[in-house]
């Protein structure tokens, strides 16, 4: 099926790239980009050509630099939760996508563009990036999950700062706050997340889900309950062929091929 602002494609190594292309909003996310973003992502959950996902914005300036606040202008308070859910449902269905996805972030990620780049397995950075929640500015707060998955990710005192100030940071602090793992020259940042996604399609699919499914379950739990998590899904990764041409590969000193 094909969309006006979410454009998908895959390459022979099994990398899907996903550009949001809505380029002179600034890639803004309306409720049409959200929509079309939740069939995209449906699609490719069930492609088995699929091992990895680059999720990017199109053109320089800007991953995403929000959401489209002329959409929201005269929303009541319940248009305005059934908005926020609406999000965050398609926002978590990239954490349970069950295949690593990569936000290449090329410029802005502000608001509901930062929550989005969050929700994605990890961020590899443009040097010109800049993230940021600037809601409070206009007196809201942020509705895509902001408030729960960054201090998850950087702690709470530093979520604070940066939610109640409203004020962005370049990709250099991003990446030493732990929110980025890597920041590369723009020119380069498509074709390195893309490197990134192509080694780990390569490697054991059902593996890879597995444990992005116990992290993603087990880090909202106590520790016991969390490690109870990893110990089923390790036990359900023995049912697969994967283990056995992985185990193998390994005694016999060669690569390992997964089948798909």
């Amino acid at each position: 099926m094909s969309h006006e602002f979410v454009l998908s494609e895959v390459n022979e190594k099994g990398v899907a790239t996903v550009t949001l292309s809505r380029e002179k909003a600034l890639n803004a996310l309306n409720q049409k980009v959200l929509s079309e973003l939740k069939s995209v992502l449906n699609d490719l959950r069930s492609d088995a050509r699929v091992g990895a996902v680059v999720l990017t914005g199109a053109g320089d300036k800007s991953f995403v630099a929000g959401a489209d606040i002329k959409e929201m202008q005269n929303h009541t308070q319940k248009q305005a939760e059934e908005m926020s859910k609406f999000g965050q449902s398609i926002f978590a269905s990239i954490e349970s996508l069950g295949k690593p996805v990569v936000a290449a972030v090329n410029g802005f990620a502000l608001g509901g563009g930062f929550e989005l780049a969050m929700s994605c397995s990890f961020i590899i950075a443009s040097e010109t990036a800049k993230f940021g929640l600037p809601e409070v500015t206009l007196g809201l707060i942020p509705g895509y999950g902001g408030t729960q998955r960054l201090p998850r990710l950087i702690g709470l005192q530093k979520a604070k700062r940066m939610v109640f100030s409203g004020e962005m940071i370049g990709a250099q602090k991003a990446y030493e706050w732990g929110l980025v793992t890597e920041v590369v020259p723009l020119e380069e940042l498509l074709a390195v997340s893309q490197k990134i996604a192509e080694k780990m399609a390569r490697l054991s699919r059902h593996g890879i889900a597995h444990a992005l499914q116990s992290m993603e379950e087990g880090i909202h739990l106590p520790l016991k309950e969390a490690t109870d998590v990893e110990a089923f899904h390790f036990g359900k990764v023995f049912t697969y062929s994967d283990k056995t041409e992985g185990i193998n590969a390994f005694l016999e000193k060669r690569k390992a091929k997964f089948s798909y």
